[in-house]
């Protein structure tokens, strides 16, 4: 939503959150830093744009992007020139730069190219570029991840307070409603905003912070007992499972059904694929976003039995609102495959409309968006964005080590990933939370890439202390004595 003239409080609040970052730099680490500014800005920073001639518009994404940078110029510089590009960062420099080609392929030009491609780099690119520098390793990455799920908890309450009271609490704030207010009745009660722009990302959070806090309780990063309250010289213990249970019945409360479900989907998984020492199950999720695609926009599956699933099972009105995505994405995918192979480009060109000129296409999933305004090419940029840091993990760590200290916020935030590409099917909200995820698993995961993971011996000559006898030769008294030399010995070392 833009910015509603006459509330001086987003412009305040906006501005305000710059000083803010750069004390968080010079306060706390720059990897705390970093993790707390954009967990913080992404849950309390209004949901406004607010317009800037020639530039991106300013949002809550990139404003702590921005912010983020700045205070890493004035207080981490080093850290920020010193990063090099991988090869593994092409796929993003591609989809960053796909809408100058879709923009120029249709005869927009290059300066609306430009623009756009400045808008996804600030949405997408940022927020990869800020995890390529920060959360690149494994403490960047547990870092990101108790913060998350901190940040999930400070949620609770807001959330609790919009599902029992209807979701004000951006209004009284900032003056207005971020979305409509009718798609927040969900079953005779409310499904909560908070500060974000859809209830659909309060789901998406709330189920990363569930399943961050119950896999990292499981492996033993988040102590079993957490001592959390000082009394005199000793500390309350409190069980990690207060703190879970809580953030569990929330997310059911939110009556959010597809984010509950993603959510046992994932916690399953990453259990059973542990226990199991198998990677089928991952695998079998990482064909379902490539084969919805293919089967949806070819009109191989028209989605009709599974509507009538639902309709028949859950409920007819459930039912029906899906068989309508269905006849949208059908009719949106004829008009995108008319396009050219880098899409229609902006200005609604790939919407379909009637022969007076009404707009008759309802776009749900980011992926029919992204199919029709950035072509084949743009949707295959973005399937391997999200799904590249799950096919590192399956061929990097073995799906014994996920449950460890070492790989449980990796394996995580992964399968984090891997659900959101799966929710993008059928919804359209771009989250740059899991941008972060996705530039930190990277960054990790193609260190030394062409090594093996499997262990590799080798042999190295170590130089040992020169030999303390003495040689002797010669008569008593005249005798000539030599120091032996210096020995090697042979160590086998596993790398």
């Amino acid at each position: 939503m833009s910015y509603v003239p006459g509330n001086m409080l987003v412009p305040l609040a906006m501005a305000g959150w710059v000083p803010v970052v750069a004390l968080f730099f010079k306060y706390f680490r720059a990897k705390q830093a970093a993790a707390l500014s954009f967990v913080l800005g992404w849950m309390f920073l209004p949901v406004a744009k607010i317009p800037m001639k020639g530039l991106p518009d300013i949002t809550k994404v990139t404003l702590s992007c921005v912010a983020i940078l700045l205070g890493a110029w004035i207080y981490d510089r080093s850290r920020l020139l010193g990063f090099k590009p991988h090869p593994v960062d092409i796929p993003m420099a591609l989809w960053c730069t796909c809408p100058l080609l879709s923009s120029v392929a249709n005869g927009l030009g290059v300066y609306d190219g430009l623009s756009e491609s400045m808008y996804q780099c600030f949405t997408w690119g940022l927020p990869y570029f800020i995890a390529r520098i920060y959360f690149s390793d494994l403490e960047g990455l547990n870092t990101l991840a108790l913060s998350v799920f901190i940040g999930g908890l400070i949620y609770i309450p807001f959330c609790l307070e919009e599902i029992a009271m209807s979701p004000q609490l951006h209004r009284l704030t900032y003056g207005y409603h971020q979305h409509s207010f009718l798609q927040t009745m969900r079953g005779g009660g409310f499904r909560p905003m908070v500060f974000m722009e859809h209830g659909l990302m309060v789901a998406m959070w709330m189920i990363s912070a569930g399943t961050i806090g119950l896999w990292l309780t499981a492996s033993g990063l988040i102590p079993a007992k957490l001592r959390l309250v000082p009394l005199g010289k000793f500390m309350l213990k409190i069980p990690a499972w207060i703190l879970l249970l809580p953030l569990a019945i929330t997310i059911v409360l939110m009556k959010s059904a597809g984010a509950f479900f993603l959510f046992i989907l994932g916690i399953g998984t990453l259990f059973l694929s542990s226990k199991w020492k198998t990677t089928l199950l991952v695998w079998l999720l990482i064909a379902i976003p490539p084969a919805y695609i293919t089967t949806r926009s070819t009109d191989f599956w028209t989605g009709e039995n599974l509507s009538a699933f639902v309709g028949d099972k859950l409920s007819p009105r459930a039912g029906q609102s899906l068989q309508f995505r269905f006849d949208n994405e059908k009719i949106l995918a004829e008009k995108a495959l008319e396009g050219t192979f880098f899409g229609w480009g902006g200005w609604n060109r790939s919407r379909v409309f009637d022969e007076y000129g009404k707009d008759i296409s309802v776009t749900d999933g980011l992926w029919i968006i992204t199919l029709g305004t950035r072509g084949v090419y743009g949707l295959f940029l973005l399937t391997l964005i999200l799904l590249l840091p799950v096919l590192l993990l399956v061929i990097r760590v073995r799906p014994e080590q996920w449950r460890s200290k070492e790989w449980a916020s990796v394996s995580a935030m992964t399968m984090l990933l891997l659900l959101y590409s799966i929710d993008s099917l059928p919804n359209g909200m771009v989250n740059p939370v899991f941008m972060l995820f996705n530039g930190g698993i990277c960054g990790l995961l193609s260190s030394n890439l062409l090594l093996r993971e499997t262990s590799r011996k080798a042999t190295v000559l170590v130089p040992q202390q020169p030999a303390t006898r003495f040689l002797s030769c010669g008569s008593p008294g005249r005798e000539t004595r030599f120091i032996t030399t210096p020995t090697t010995r042979k160590i086998n070392y596993e790398n």
